[in-house]
């Protein structure tokens, strides 16, 4: 049983010949320590017993465990959910959270409760039968408008072709000639008094219309006000801590990043909770994992019950505070990338490419302090070179044939075949696991997941088409 008041579990398992980790675990790229298996295989045993939860437990959640040690210097672990759960972020079991913005008596409530009247106030106007009807005409008196319009000014064409085919006739009188000038500015005239009365019948049905108009604008005007203010004054309350006792809210601590703002939900994530909760406790963190509980999400991939890394939109820069003070095992990726030659494979060379043979374990582009790319290398390689150098990329942990462009002509001609996919890709996978099928095709429109860089998932809105056909070996 866990200790309901400081969420503190130990194990149901002896742990006693598991030697406990030197280094705390890199939370963006990590193999989970044994004491961190044997934490989240007890909480995801305690997870299979909630019944009351498994509607929405099926929809998929993210849970996490932080292995500690306590004052006593006894090893246990204390575990966390995203988000909220059950409609509660605060659960006996689980730590809670940074900031409860669920509390009654907090400022989030009643504000948040002010901004929903605003929102049942602009439904209430857009659905007012007067603002529909007041649209409706509008609508339909801009349609009669535009084609009265333009058969008005059809007449006009029609009339002023009638009379260049009687001036090329040609034999007009000067009478003749005069007539048909006052014909022309007789119609003009009629064109401008007729498109004026249109514009006044318009101009009631604006005014009808922006009766109603206004006032929605100005509640959403407001909405978007407290809106803002709310979501900020919510981030300065997200005091986190680290290991040296020091503190920074969200707003100080995303000041400094790409995104200047904390991202909607940051701070609500489970590694920074467990990490919270354990330095208000004095416990020391040792090791961390977050896994997967129910079904995949629509816009990305996740496997029920598989480890995966901490987000880097959300909680990279949250964890980049809250890790000072741990001693913290380093980057693999930049470990690896270590074992680089410190040169590039070349297979093929002209005047306009080179082909490179890419190691596994290399970024084809620079990414903030991880290490060595092929580009890096290639402004070293090729020093002539005034392309752009890379026009396609392969992941860090894919090996293969990649194309450098010395000149821009050849970026843009290759750039060109790429986009209109005259160019094939052929990757050859060793997998875990069986395939359901000897072959087959994945069509999912893939996008740039912004909060977890320099991940894809599928966007249905705004993702590109992506089409792989397989074949088992």
């Amino acid at each position: 049983m866990c200790n309901k008041e400081n969420r503190f579990h130990p194990y149901q398992a002896d742990i006693s010949q598991v030697e406990l980790p030197a280094r705390f675990t890199y939370p963006f790229c990590y193999k989970p320590h044994p004491l961190s298996v044997l934490a989240a295989e007890e909480v995801k045993e305690y997870l299979s017993k909630q019944t009351q939860w498994h509607d929405e437990l099926a929809m998929g959640k993210m849970f996490g465990v932080l292995v500690v040690e306590d004052e006593q210097k006894q090893v246990g672990f204390i575990a966390a959910f995203s988000g909220i759960l059950a409609s509660s972020n605060n659960h006996p079991y689980f730590v809670p959270p940074v900031y409860d913005l669920l509390n009654p008596d907090g400022f989030f409530k009643p504000e948040e409760e002010a901004i929903s009247n605003i929102n049942r106030q602009i439904i209430h106007l857009e659905n007012h039968p007067q603002y529909l009807l007041a649209l409706n005409n509008l609508r339909q008196m801009s349609e009669e408008c535009k084609h009265a319009l333009t058969q008005e000014r059809l007449k006009l064409k029609q009339a002023k072709v009638l009379r260049d085919e009687r001036r090329q006739k040609g034999n007009l009188s000067v009478e003749e000639e005069a007539a048909l000038i006052k014909e022309s500015q007789f119609q003009k005239a009629e064109f401008k008094r007729i498109e004026k009365a249109w514009h006044q019948r318009m101009s009631q049905s604006q005014q009808a219309y922006d009766t109603y108009k206004h006032a929605i604008d100005e509640l959403k005007q407001e909405r978007r006000m407290r809106s803002s203010a709310l979501q900020m004054r919510l981030f300065e309350q997200f005091v986190m801590l680290n290991y040296h006792g020091e503190e920074q809210n969200l707003c100080d601590i995303f000041a400094d990043t790409v995104q200047l703002m904390p991202p909607a939900g940051a701070g609500e994530c489970a590694a920074p909770k467990l990490l919270q909760y354990a330095y208000k406790q004095g416990w020391k963190p040792l090791a961390m994992a977050e896994f997967w509980w129910g079904n995949s999400p629509k816009s990305e991939i996740r496997h029920h019950g598989q480890y995966y890394p901490s987000c880097k939109g959300k909680c990279e820069p949250i964890l980049k505070h809250m890790l000072k003070g741990l001693d913290v095992e380093p980057n693999p990726m930049i470990a690896q990338q270590q074992q680089s030659s410190g040169s590039l494979d070349v297979v093929y060379e002209d005047e306009w490419i080179a082909v490179i043979n890419k190691p596994a374990n290399l970024l084809s582009v620079p990414a903030k302090d991880e290490g060595e790319s092929v580009y890096a290398l290639a402004k070293k390689q090729f020093p002539q070179a005034n392309g752009p150098l890379i026009v396609h990329r392969l992941d860090f942990a894919t090996s293969g044939i990649l194309v450098i462009t010395k000149t821009k002509e050849a970026h843009k001609h290759l750039q060109e075949q790429f986009a209109n996919r005259t160019i094939e890709k052929r990757y050859v996978a060793l997998l875990k696991g069986r395939v359901a099928k000897e072959s087959g095709v994945i069509d999912l429109p893939l996008s740039l997941n912004r909060l977890d860089r320099p991940h894809q998932m599928v966007d249905y809105e705004q993702g590109k088409q992506a089409i792989t056909r397989y074949q088992v070996l």
